[in-house]
């Protein structure tokens, strides 16, 4: 859409130079000038791609040119492109995904810090999906999936790329006050479908992305027990999804989890242990051990 990048990359420089709110002014620039492109044209849901590729691209080259935070900017793109499609009646799952995935992938173009862009990305999914009312697994998964396939997928340090998405959820779902079980699950949900690889690497994919939710869990300060038994609901969704092996993909994670609460404490593991094994999902948990 001639012109759209232009206006967004424009009015977030206006935003970023005054002194009112980041987030608010964004989520406000981005919101109007989405929805106003997209009323202008004959079919929103084709669109919808390539003008929220427009949108992100302007925000973080904006916020770049003039030293902003791209992680404010990022937050504020999301919360608003989600306003902006429920305004149109477009779908707002489809722009969550495509949003994260730009903002991730035009700030590795500019150098930024990619980690703080995907993690406030995440908290502005969740606190978008509130205000339009979606599903808060589907947004995280959607989130997920886009930051990964931001970062160009898995064929590059996967298992660091997998753990930084899996930290940057369950980070922001602690400082809004999202639900931890979703947001795990999400996470494991997002990471399958963004890597979409059904050979051995998908099972370490899965326990990497486990162990970095409850080790990011325990960081925090939130229940290593909920984060651990979402992630393997996640883990089992995503199996079904993709064709794999429930019960594998089960092991996995919950393998991966208890490997990571190890790592913490023994009542961590015992935590994990008596909710992330047993049948869960309608699928028998088997864990691998020993795990550590």
């Amino acid at each position: 859409m001639p012109g759209l990048a232009d206006n967004i990359k424009n009015g977030i420089i206006a935003a970023i130079r005054g002194t009112g709110e980041i987030v608010d002014a964004v989520t406000e620039t981005v919101s109007g000038s989405l929805a106003t492109a997209l009323r202008g044209t004959g079919e929103v849901g084709k669109a919808l791609t390539g003008a929220v590729t427009d949108v992100t691209s302007g925000a973080i080259r904006g916020t770049s040119q003039v030293g902003g935070d791209l992680g404010q900017v990022a937050k504020g793109a999301v919360i608003g492109v989600l306003q902006g499609t429920k305004e149109v009646g477009a779908n707002a799952l489809d722009a969550v995904g495509s949003t994260v995935e730009n903002l991730v992938k035009t700030t590795v173009e500019v150098g930024g810090d990619v980690a703080g862009t995907a993690r406030q990305a995440v908290e502005g999914t969740i606190q978008g999906a509130k205000s339009v009312g979606i599903n808060a697994v589907d947004a995280v998964a959607a989130a997920a999936t886009g930051a990964i396939e931001g970062l160009g997928g898995v064929s590059k340090a996967a298992t660091m790329a997998v753990s930084d998405v899996a930290r940057g959820v369950i980070e922001a779902a602690m400082h809004v006050g999202g639900d931890l079980g979703a947001a795990a699950k999400g996470t494991l949900l997002g990471v399958m479908r963004g890597t979409k690889d059904l050979g051995t690497q998908s099972v370490e994919t899965i326990g990497a992305t486990a162990g970095s939710v409850v080790r990011t869990t325990a960081k925090v300060g939130g229940d290593v027990g909920v984060a651990a038994k979402g992630a393997v609901e996640g883990a089992i969704e995503g199996a079904k999804d993709l064709g794999l092996d429930a019960a594998e993909a089960a092991s996995a994670a919950a393998t991966g989890a208890l490997k990571a609460a190890g790592d913490v404490s023994t009542a961590a593991v015992d935590q994990v242990r008596r909710t992330a094994t047993g049948v869960i999902s309608g699928v028998k948990v088997v864990v691998k051990e020993p795990f550590k």
